[in-house]
Order: structure tokens, then sequence, then C-alpha cells
């Protein structure tokens, strides 16, 4: 199942995209993450909605798509969680996972603008696989991570440089407003049979610069989802971002980094996940 927001008179409402477009489903799922929890009555209530003609169906080309998860109470990065990129970073394969976090506020959803800071001077794209957990979960074991992450979808860590490395803290430069756009739906892990064999990529203005796959990864998965949960409980409608492959702007040489610029069209696309575009725009 694909699930999604829209935005509709200004506020976010939870959908569900399917062969005949997109169902509203606030009637009965206020939120999306009321619809994880309640999965189980969410198929039937598909499943009568599909069979007996129901006219709540949306169409797709129409729906101004909001984050792929609304209200999530964590959103959980990891860093240099893919070999390359730690390589092209200059620094050593980390014995552990490096996590850190990013707000509400930065969320934006597929085909959103998101504006750029006068200060700005180093805006980054990185491309991530992005799980979100299903079931609350403390303490669990990588054999049964599996159990608790409902799906995947689409997310693009976007970070400023410069910001980010003023201090030995990355979160200023990590939770500018929009600066996490997540998209252009959430999967049902049911529908994907390896989320650590993925093909993921990134162009800019149709040039690509990533292009990897989730095999790459150092912590795979259910790796992640079983360490943070020995340390902090997760609950439905968290969010984590796994890492992004080589090919990032600050990769390259100094004085040739692609920085994101006004104008920039960034699009995300991981197999099976679809594609996550965004707009770059100054403020």
């Amino acid at each position: 199942m694909k699930l999604l927001t829209f935005y509709s008179d200004g506020k976010l409402k939870p959908g569900v995209l399917t062969k005949k477009g997109v169902l509203d489903i606030s009637g009965s799922y206020p939120t999306l993450i009321e619809a994880i929890v309640r999965y189980k009555g969410l198929e039937e209530f598909l499943q009568f909605a599909l069979e007996e003609g129901c006219e709540s169906f949306l169409d797709p080309r129409k729906v101004d798509l909001g984050p792929a998860i609304d209200c999530s109470e964590k959103i959980i990065c990891v860093g240099l969680n893919y070999r390359k990129h730690a390589e092209e970073s200059n620094m050593l394969v980390p014995e552990h996972p490096i996590l850190f976090s990013k707000y509400r506020n930065s969320l934006s959803g597929n085909g959103e603008a998101v504006g750029i800071p006068a200060e700005a001077s180093q805006v980054d794209y990185e491309a991530e696989l992005a799980i979100i957990i299903g079931r609350e979960a403390k303490d669990i074991s990588e054999e049964d991570a599996e159990d608790y992450i409902f799906g995947y979808s689409a997310a693009n860590d976007l970070s400023e440089r410069s910001f980010q490395f003023r201090s030995g803290q990355w979160l200023l430069g990590k939770n500018l407003d929009g600066f996490c756009p997540l998209g252009p739906y959430l999967v049902t892990q049911d529908e994907i049979e390896d989320p650590n064999k993925l093909r993921i990529s990134c162009s800019v203005n149709g040039e690509v610069r990533q292009d990897s796959n989730t095999n790459d990864m150092i912590f795979k998965c259910e790796q992640l989802v079983s360490y943070i949960s020995r340390y902090m409980t997760l609950k439905p409608g968290d969010v984590i971002l796994t890492g992004t492959p080589e090919g990032v702007a600050m990769g390259h040489e100094e004085g040739r980094r692609p920085w994101l610029q006004d104008g920039d069209e960034v699009t995300v696309e991981i197999e099976q996940l679809g594609r996550l575009v965004t707009y770059m725009e100054a403020e």
C-alpha cells in the first residue's frame, strides 16, 4: 500500500494512492499516524472503498502532496553510513552509527519549494532511504526489527554545510525550514523485498550527482532500528534517515563544489519508492 498526505484547506490530510486515484481517509483516520496504528482496519476500509465504488477518490495529478508522514515524534538521522561516502568525506568508517536529529519544521513534501536563507552559501543534497516505524519498539533484536518497520520512503537530507560545521553540533545546518523533503509517499514494507538492495540516486537539474545502492550501507536497516531502540523508545510514525551515498557537493574538490542554488530542481529517486522532487528558492 502507498500512503501519503496532501494539503486541503490549509491542512494536511492522510490518503492512500490506489489505481482509482487518491482516497481521502481523513474522515476515519485524522492523521497518518492513526492510520499506521490502526492499519488492519485501514486495509478493510480500503477494500470496501474499492469494491463499493466510493466517490472519494481524487485525481493524483491535482493533489498537492505533503511530507510522506505527518506529526512524527522523532526524525533520527544517520551520518556516514555509506562506505564510499565516508571515503569521499575523508573520514573513518564508524564503529557505531552516528546519530543526529531533524525536527518537524524541516519536513516538506514532493514538489514543494524549499527556501535558501540569505546567509546560506553551501546548501547540499543527500539522497536517503527513510524507514518509518509502525510499532512501539524498545530494546529489540535485529532479527525482530522488520516486525517494527511499517514502511519506507525517499528522503533528501538537505544540509547547509557552513552552518553545519560552525560547531561540533550539526543541528543548525540540518534543521532549516523544509530541509527534510520526504515522499512522494510511504510504501508499506510488504511491497519491498529487500530495503538493503535498492538503487538510490539524486540529480540536480537533470544531472546525476549520486547513483548508488543501499547495499553500500555500513549499518543495514535492521541494525539501525535495533541499535536506536536500545537507547530510546521508537514510536509509530518515527522516521529514520539511513544515510547518503557518495556524490554530495561537499565531496567535490574545494572551489569546485556544486552547491545548490536558487532555481535548482533536485530529484531523489529510490527503486520501488518513486521520485521526490524539491525546488530550491532564495528567500
